[in-house]
């Protein structure tokens, strides 16, 4: 059944039933719960906080030692779904990424599918935020994540090292402007004197 047909088949129903329909999937279906709940309560910063948890919880769950990659990606996946600001999205991209890297310097170097997962994140993560104009309000985190690899192997400090040239080099550049500009304000203020 196409979207169109289950419309016309739900503009059938008298509101009552309709109603009664709502609450049954809302009692029966865990992500429908959720969508209403922040539909009726939109508190971004509370669910933010939730799937922060879980992207935490796939690396160093709470039982066990297996990491599973899977259920960080769905928890990035689950949150973009429910339409939160780019910012959280991105912070909670960025964030997968922080702790894949933080898993891999607290217990070794891991394999090239799990570095490859980290990747795809952080660049998905930057193009994110460069859409949004986000970049400079990132910038410190991205950059921390490159240097916190420096000692793992795969190629992978290398690659997001180059990524991260990539989406930064005009904040680089802008960064040696303003100094060059300064250096010269400094210059033209001493000979005045």
């Amino acid at each position: 059944m196409g979207l169109t047909d289950l419309k016309k088949e739900l503009k059938k129903l008298d509101k009552d039933k309709l109603i009664d329909l709502v609450a049954d999937l809302y009692k029966k279906n865990k992500s429908v719960k959720e969508f209403f709940d922040f539909y009726l309560n939109p508190n971004e910063r509370e669910l933010f906080e939730k799937y922060r948890d879980k992207v935490f919880e796939a690396f160093y769950p709470k039982r066990g030692y297996n990491y599973k990659l899977k259920d960080g990606k769905q928890a990035i996946s689950d949150f973009k779904k429910l339409v939160p600001s780019s910012d959280l999205l991105a912070d909670l991209m960025l964030f997968y990424v922080e702790t894949g890297v933080k898993f891999t310097n607290d217990f070794g170097d891991i394999d090239e599918g799990f570095y490859s997962s980290m990747e795809t994140t952080y660049v998905a993560a930057l193009t994110l935020m460069k859409k949004e104009n986000l970049l400079n309000k990132f910038a410190d985190r991205a950059g921390k994540v490159v240097s916190d690899t420096s000692g793992i192997g795969w190629g992978f400090h290398d690659y997001l090292g180059d990524v991260h040239s990539d989406f930064f080099a005009y904040y680089s550049d802008d960064t040696d402007e303003k100094s060059v500009q300064q250096e010269k304000v400094k210059i033209i203020k001493l000979g005045g004197q």
